[in-house]
């Protein structure tokens, strides 16, 4: 039986009847007759992403994202009220309305707030019962200004080696370093 592979651009010559017949026969087993080359760079085997374990990755990566928020223009003409319940629920409804992300410090502080509330008296209750919906986002824009405008990428590179989890705070839009998640 023939069977070629990927990583070959010859095909082999297999003997089924040299295996087992409980054995997977569509699986040849290494000889001295027919060697099974190792993958190698020159195969065209995809890399695996690059884990972000170097402090000078993270930083370069903390620094293009710190730069690209740089870039974007706070919103000056805010148009409509946007009722809310929850902090982290007033960012989404800002990003999906101004379509732009907000700040990872200010999607990490929003849902700290979040999490204030927790046990408190007004757990349950809708936050624009509480806060004004314009001044809330008075608020948030008000962060994020300061978040995009002054923030050291040295410190969100240290927030993000501490927190594994940091991309469920950064939005998706934001640019990467190719060969990293």
């Amino acid at each position: 039986m023939k069977r070629s592979f990927p990583w070959e651009d010859e095909e082999n010559d297999y003997d089924s009847s040299d295996s087992d017949s409980d054995s997977d026969s569509s699986i040849p087993l290494p000889t001295a007759t027919n060697h099974i080359p190792l993958p190698t760079a020159t195969n065209h085997i995809p890399l695996p992403p690059l884990l972000i374990n170097s402090q000078d990755v993270l930083i370069k990566r903390a620094e293009m994202y710190q730069d690209y928020m740089k870039q974007i223009p706070i919103p000056s003409h805010r148009g409509s009220i946007i009722p809310f319940t929850s902090w982290m629920g007033l960012g989404r409804s800002i990003k999906q309305l101004y379509g732009q992300p907000l700040h990872y410090l200010t999607n990490i502080l929003l849902n700290q707030w979040d999490q204030l509330r927790i046990g408190s008296s007004h757990e349950y209750t809708p936050l624009d019962d509480i806060v004004h919906p314009c001044k809330a986002e008075a608020t948030i824009w008000l962060m994020e200004e300061i978040h995009r405008q002054t923030s050291s990428h040295v410190q969100i590179a240290q927030h993000w080696k501490r927190d594994p989890m940091y991309n469920a705070f950064v939005d998706s839009n934001i640019p990467t370093l190719e060969h990293t998640p």
